[in-house]
């Protein structure tokens, strides 16, 4: 028997490196094996992974919450009302959104599986989602999992990344149902304008879809970039569907503590379905998200230290025939292209066997991730050893180069 014929057409394509090699940033063994040999992991965007980053005062309270016993029992499960008081502050101050806590606000077990729920209302067999590409890996395979089919939205990267209105138009059909956006985006880092956004909305508007915005890295913005909330542009709110999380800014990755924000005739239906789909949220870490959430202050030092790597990423990077890799302009990802040296999947390889690093080959983020790597320059505490890391990569790829022609045999190594 072939079980999986007997599965939902969605999934029956899905592989999970059991029986085949997968290698994708949440699947596959490769950098569990080469952290285990001494080589460095850049291919997981948890901050400072896997070193203890944990605020004292963070630690308290899990402390305090667990000596407590509330840590052994349910909240319930749209949300801890002190966390859901805290994410509505946090609206207000940071994504220009008044929300009624008890309405507007979803608390989910990170924003993975939030994004799959804010998407499981709309989208079914026959539906297409306009996705970005590149982006997250998850905007190309939740609407196939839904029975729907994702529709690339190409970022060209001659343009820098930025969204127009003529790529959009190419991509809708009549079946087009959502538009599916990170921002800022995973894997490019691009922050989407003001603009740009105003652009999207009205497209939105004018075609009566639905939008889902996972949030996930807007914490850091940098070059006084504005982060635009895409739900508090006019005409968006009834329409859209904010997907956050606490673990790329709070660096709280392990907490697995995300939340939706919607007008409360979608948020109705979600709070009907949620025990269904998601259950409760961690009850220790909802109380953790919750004082983090009215601490800003936290995501300052991380701020400093994220900027100063993506400069210093950067400066490694230039330079390299057959390397270009813009600065980033928020987080802390790097995007390369180096088509010129292989595939993505090549590349990746021989960092992996030369420079004992791991990043992640573009394929998955889309097709326009083709040829492109993507390194995340926030693991570890210690900034000295992205460094070092970071020398072992400029060395392998400058040898790659110079094995492919690109580059002088007497350039600096």
């Amino acid at each position: 028997m072939d079980i999986q014929q007997k599965m939902r057409s969605g999934f029956q394509t899905v592989e999970g490196g059991l029986f085949s090699q997968v290698e994708k940033a949440d699947v596959g063994g490769a950098a569990e094996a080469l952290a285990r040999a001494g080589g460095d992991n850049l291919g997981w965007a948890d901050p400072f992974a896997p070193d203890d980053s944990l605020p004292q005062a963070l630690k308290d309270i899990a402390i305090e919450r667990i000596r407590s016993g509330l840590s052994a029992h349910y909240t319930h499960p749209t949300g801890d009302p002190q966390l859901k008081a805290a994410i509505a502050r946090k609206c207000e101050r940071q994504n220009g959104l008044a929300v009624d806590p008890n309405r507007n606000v979803l608390v989910t077990p990170g924003s993975d599986s939030g994004l799959l729920f804010a998407m499981m209302p709309f989208i079914g067999p026959g539906d297409e989602v306009l996705v970005l590409d590149p982006s997250y890996p998850s905007n190309f395979l939740n609407p196939q999992l839904l029975g729907g089919r994702a529709v690339s939205v190409p970022l060209e990267e001659e343009n820098g990344f930025r969204l127009t209105r003529a790529a959009l138009e190419a991509a809708f059909s009549p079946r087009t149902k959502m538009v599916l956006l990170t921002n800022p985006n995973n894997p490019t880092s691009t922050v989407f304008s003001r603009q740009e956004l105003e652009m999207l909305a009205a497209f939105v508007r004018e075609k009566d879809l639905v939008a889902v915005v996972d949030q996930a890295f807007e914490d850091y913005v940098f070059d006084g970039r504005e982060m635009v909330t895409l739900a508090s542009l006019p005409g968006m709110w009834e329409r859209t569907i904010t997907v956050c999380s606490l673990s790329k800014g709070y660096a709280l990755s392990g907490a697995r503590v995300g939340y939706l924000v919607a007008d409360d005739r979608i948020m109705d239906v979600l709070y009907g379905s949620a025990v269904n789909v998601i259950g409760a949220t961690n009850s220790t870490f909802q109380a953790v998200a919750a004082y983090a959430l009215d601490h800003p202050e936290l995501l300052e030092e991380p701020r400093r230290a994220f900027d100063r790597r993506r400069k210093a990423v950067h400066a490694l990077l230039q330079g390299i025939p057959g390397v270009k890799s813009p600065l980033p302009e928020s987080a802390y990802l790097t995007w390369a292209d180096v088509s010129a040296l292989g595939t993505a999947e090549e590349v990746a390889a021989y960092l992996m066997r030369e420079a004992k690093v791991c990043v992640n080959a573009g394929t998955p983020y889309g097709k326009m991730g083709a040829g492109h790597i993507r390194i995340v320059h926030g693991c570890f505490l210690d900034e000295a050893r992205i460094c070092r890391a970071m020398e072992r990569v400029r060395a392998a790829l400058l040898q790659l180069s110079r094995e492919k022609g690109l580059a002088e045999k007497t350039e600096e190594a």
